[in-house]
C-alpha cells in the first residue's frame, strides 16, 4: 500500500450509529493526552479505518479552542497513520477509531506529533492481541 498523507470525506467517522456502537461496545484505552475508543465493526465500511475526534466542552468553553485542537489532532494522525493502514491493509480488517482529546492546557502541534505515533502503535498492539486471541 502507498503511502497516502490525505484524511478525506471516506475516511471520516460521521455514523451517528458506528459512533454509539464504538462507545458503547468498543475497547479503550489512554496515552496522554488522548483517549483512544475502537472497535473492529461488524458491518461493512466503505473505507478500512474511520477515523473521529472529539474535544470536551467542558474543559474547552470556546469553540475556536476545540476546533483548532481537532484541527491539530487530525493533521498528526494525517502524518503518521502509515503504519495503522499498512497492518490493518495486510489483516484485511476494518475499523472504526474515535479519539478523545482529555489534556487540560492548549496544545501545540509539536507536542501531538509526538504522542500520536505511541498511540497508534498501542492502537496496532491490541488489535494484534485481538486478532491473535479470535484465531
Amino acid at each position: 500500500m502507498s503511502a497516502s498523507f490525505s484524511y478525506n470525506k471516506q475516511e471520516k467517522l460521521k455514523s451517528r450509529k458506528l459512533l454509539e456502537q464504538v462507545f458503547a461496545e468498543g475497547k479503550s484505552f489512554s496515552v496522554f493526552p488522548f483517549k483512544v475508543f475502537y472497535i473492529s465493526p461488524a458491518v461493512e465500511l466503505d473505507f478500512p479505518i474511520k477515523i473521529g475526534v472529539g474535544v470536551s466542552s467542558k474543559i474547552f468553553k470556546k469553540a475556536v479552542d476545540r476546533n483548532y485542537i481537532k484541527r491539530l489532532i487530525r493533521e498528526a494522525y494525517r502524518l503518521n497513520k502509515t503504519p495503522l493502514h499498512n497492518y490493518m491493509h495486510e489483516h484485511k480488517k476494518q475499523l472504526a477509531v474515535f479519539i478523545l482529546y482529555i489534556g487540560k492546557e492548549l496544545p501545540q502541534l509539536p507536542q501531538l506529533q509526538t504522542k500520536m505515533p505511541l498511540l497508534i502503535d498501542k492502537l496496532i498492539n491490541a488489535l494484534h492481541e485481538n486478532f491473535v486471541a479470535n484465531t
